[in-house]
């Protein structure tokens, strides 16, 4: 009797611990995690600006101490690294529709648009290269499961990028 109790209790603590293990893990890679641990390694540090998609297992960070700017795609694990002059420019796209743009060597097109009830708001970067030559991340997507924020949110996100870049194409 005593015998049996004994293995019962192992077994609960067993699969106690294994529950925990379990949980853990799924703490630690869930897709915000990742893509955060990701752009720490990709930058050696805490980046000063940084977006991520969940959603879309992309992020996107400045790091203005190595001057660079560093986009990660398939939930951190593929990723690229431009320094500030190989940056072109970059747009916010609302609804598939272009509202704001900042290019090297052209005049800045104002965010004067509000769209409370934007479907989407995609954050482009456009960069110097033919293989890469831009990156999209989804600020706002109604249609990912666990859209936090609005769209005012990412509009207002958006535009302090397109600050930082106008600032970084005009040093």
């Amino acid at each position: 009797m005593v015998d049996a109790l004994r293995v019962v209790l192992l077994v609960a603590l067993a699969a106690a611990l294994l529950t925990t293990v379990a949980l853990a893990f799924s703490w630690w890679m869930e897709p915000p995690r990742r893509l955060h641990r990701a752009l720490l390694k990709a930058i050696g540090g805490a980046p000063e600006v940084e977006t991520m998609s969940p959603g879309e297992g992309k992020a996107c960070a400045l790091n203005f101490d190595e001057e660079q700017v560093v986009i990660l795609w398939a939930n951190g694990a593929d990723g690229l690294a431009y320094l500030f002059d190989e940056v072109d420019g970059g747009e916010i796209i609302v609804d598939g529709h272009v509202v704001a743009r900042v290019r090297r060597g052209e005049v800045r097109k104002s965010l004067d648009v509000l769209a409370p009830d934007a479907e989407q708001v995609v954050l482009r970067l456009m960069f110097a290269d033919a293989r890469n030559p831009e990156f999209e991340l989804a600020l706002w997507d109604a249609t990912f499961a666990g859209q936090v924020g609005s769209p005012g949110e990412a509009l207002r996100l958006g535009r302090r990028w397109l600050s930082h870049l106008e600032a970084l194409l005009k040093g």
